[in-house]
């Protein structure tokens, strides 16, 4: 065995740790894409990628928080090509007048099972910076340390956009909570 296979079998077994994060990294995709396909294959990216540059990585740090970070920056930049790429409509799925059969998918109905469409909608409602925030740490149970870290940011702004998203979210909800009471 030469070195670099000696290398590279370290390198693989360290990185098997990594491999405890996975249903946690497929819930966040799931909730990012709200589609369970895109949701895999956004976490097969995001450990390809994190597999290849897992020599960048600190021991000692946040292996979780490092993770949702490539997680995050694979989806902003598949997203950013989606919106490069032009939209192509299947006119044969067209129905009375050219509207759309929209066809709600499995994800779609669970989060409506589990968000009411106004909450939703106040969720949507939020400030990309905020929603990003409260979504990580509330819904995906992220420390305000492993939240920071993931969105590459100081603990203080972390803190000051979680407040600023959940006074928002009870203002908006104000009277839809009463509605339910």
């Amino acid at each position: 065995m030469n070195y670099a296979q000696i290398v590279e079998a370290k390198r693989k077994k360290e990185f098997k740790e990594a491999l405890q994060y996975m249903d946690s990294l497929y819930k966040g995709a799931l909730r990012m894409t709200r589609n369970e396909t895109a949701a895999e294959d956004l976490v097969q990216d995001t450990y390809l990628r994190a597999y290849q540059f897992f020599n960048k990585f600190k021991k000692g740090t946040n292996l979780k928080a490092w993770l949702s970070k490539i997680l995050q920056n694979v989806y902003i930049n598949k997203y950013n090509a989606a919106l490069r790429t032009p939209v192509i409509v299947d006119v044969f799925d067209a129905e009375m007048a050219g509207e759309l059969i929209i066809k709600a998918t499995q994800e779609d109905e669970i989060f409506g099972k589990l968000l009411d469409d106004e909450v939703t909608k106040a969720m949507e409602a939020l400030p990309k910076q905020f929603r990003l925030t409260v979504l990580l740490s509330d819904m995906e149970d992220l420390s305000y340390k492993e939240t920071a870290a993931t969105l590459n940011c100081p603990l203080g702004t972390v803190m000051s956009r979680l407040h600023r998203g959940r006074k928002a979210l009870r203002n908006s909800l104000a009277d839809y909570v009463k509605e339910r009471s």
